[in-house]
């Protein structure tokens, strides 16, 4: 593994925490819409990770990580009876999405603080090497 491979790794974790603040932050837009009928209603999004063991030309010298798919929440929408909503059906219910606020505030602090970190695993390994170079001064 070359020592290089650190920036690799860093970039490919920072890279899969920012697709997870952007579905955190499209769920939080989302999170209060209603609908009439459940089918059309906003599902909250979550980003599925997965381990990349191989470099490009099939080694297994590096790793790092990367966002394989994002699935839809598969929980029940929110159903409240408002027949004065203008989006009700026809027994007075609306939908809200099934976002859930706390939660996702939850994945917005842990996802900005893993990108701190692999903001530090590089700055580290940044002044390190630089440290390296200047002892053959």
């Amino acid at each position: 593994m070359s020592l290089f491979n650190v920036f690799d790794i860093a970039g490919s974790g920072m890279s899969a925490q920012s697709i997870r603040l952007n579905t955190v932050s499209s769920n939080m837009a989302n999170a209060n819409n209603v609908s009439g009928r459940e089918e059309d209603l906003y599902r909250a999004k979550n980003p599925v990770f997965e381990t990349v063991m191989k470099d490009a030309l099939g080694n297994s010298a590096s790793a790092g990580v990367r966002v394989s798919n994002i699935v839809e929440n598969t929980e029940e929408a929110i159903r409240r009876y408002d027949p004065k909503n203008p989006l009700a059906n026809e027994q007075g219910f609306v939908f809200q999405s099934n976002v859930s606020t706390i939660e996702e505030m939850a994945n917005m602090i842990s996802a900005s603080r893993s990108y701190q970190n692999n903001v530090e695993v590089l700055n580290t390994a940044k002044q390190l090497m630089l440290a390296t170079l200047k002892l053959g001064e």
